[in-house]
């Protein structure tokens, strides 16, 4: 049996992994359009719970990546000056390159080596493979190839976003909303090595277009940046990694699978960056794909079809959540009229998941906090 897998980002990466360890005997062949030493972002976050799932599932892919992370135990949102601790949820961060250098390690351990530098144009996929694995993102040759057999379905967001890097830690997972002479702008950042962060800035399209950043250099949009944020970057200067103003892409399939063609991770489904979900949901597609061929016997027009059958319920609960949380950062600037805690309480209830009884078990600290200022816990 004859596999090939489009992208050599986690996704891919993944179920080569957990295709060689099920059936050593498929010929995998990994096609990546990028170099092998080529990323984009900076940090790849996942919730203790996330790895509490993956690890259930495969321990040697945490214990493979675990000693390489930063981790921390609260979310920390900053509004009118103002810092609010929201405890008990738990995160960890790695590299976004680090990640994909074990992943590639561990492949290698196990006989797989991608082709790197090497692009499967539309309408060119492989012929002689059994089954083809559309692991190769956002902009998809798998999915773009026949995007109506896919049921695709792409709608931008409004708001607009650039992502960079920055040479400090921060202590928490962090949402910092500030008000500028430009207008209002929010940041989510994390480190994810001792002294680098991800960081990533937003905005409506509103204020953006008002501020002209349409027409600035790369160059000059950073420094305009580093200094809308100079009380959170503390000195600190922001990395530029292709980063780019950008809005947000919602990418939904109605079919996961066409024939002999099947698509897991961003070359599927997106999830707004603010769950900080989508390698989780990369490495689940994958893991979900193989469990299905391997409860069908590697039969694959039946394996395909478990596998939607599988996966749709858990992932449609994680990209709707997505999506409502993602609607709040669009509104994100009408709910900083709020006062400090009452803006932190609506941030996370955002995905609307949280009613009194979850958020006191969920967040105790942070609960005790509202109650005893008089804020209502009910929805």
């Amino acid at each position: 049996m004859r596999v090939t897998i489009v992208g050599a980002g986690p996704a891919g990466l993944y179920a080569a992994i957990l295709i060689r360890r099920a059936r050593p005997d498929i010929e995998i062949a990994v096609f990546e359009q990028n170099t092998r030493d080529a990323t984009f972002g900076f940090g790849v976050v996942f919730s203790d719970q996330a790895l509490g799932f993956l690890r259930a599932g495969d321990p040697d892919t945490v214990a493979l990546i675990e000693p390489h992370m930063q981790r921390w135990p609260d979310i920390e949102v900053v509004h009118k000056g103002q810092r609010v601790t929201i405890d008990g949820v738990g995160f960890a961060a790695i590299g976004r390159l680090d990640l994909l250098q074990l992943l590639l390690q561990r492949a290698a351990q196990l006989g797989i080596h991608p082709k790197f530098e090497c692009r499967q144009e539309t309408g060119n996929l492989p012929d002689d493979a059994d089954l083809i694995i559309g692991a190769d993102g956002i902009n998809s040759i798998v999915r773009t190839s026949a995007p109506e057999e896919f049921g695709e379905r792409v709608k931008n967001l409004s708001n607009r976003f650039i992502w960079y890097g920055a040479t400090r830690g921060f202590d928490a997972l962090t949402q910092s909303f500030v008000e500028t002479r430009l207008g209002k702008f929010n940041a989510h950042h994390y480190r994810y090595q001792t002294d680098r962060s991800t960081f990533i800035i937003e905005t409506t399209e509103a204020i953006w277009d008002r501020a002209g950043f349409a027409e600035l250099d790369a160059e000059t949009t950073r420094s305009v940046c580093e200094e809308l944020f100079d009380d959170v970057l503390e000195g600190a200067r922001l990395v530029d990694n292709n980063s780019d103003w950008r809005q947000f892409p919602n990418l939904a399939c109605e079919r996961y699978f066409s024939g002999n063609r099947v698509l897991i991770g961003d070359a599927l489904h997106t999830a707004h960056f603010s769950v900080g979900s989508g390698t989780r949901l990369a490495f689940e597609d994958a893991a979900s794909l193989i469990t299905a061929l391997t409860s069908t016997g590697w039969n694959v027009p039946a394996g395909l079809a478990l596998f939607q059958d599988m996966r749709q319920p858990a992932l449609q609960k994680i990209t709707d959540a997505a999506t409502r949380s993602a609607f709040w950062y669009e509104a994100f600037d009408e709910h900083m009229a709020l006062e400090p805690l009452q803006f932190a309480l609506g941030y996370i209830r955002r995905a609307g998941r949280l009613d009194a009884d979850k958020l006191r078990c969920f967040a105790p600290g942070f609960a005790a906090q509202l109650e005893a200022s008089g804020i209502s816990l009910s929805i």
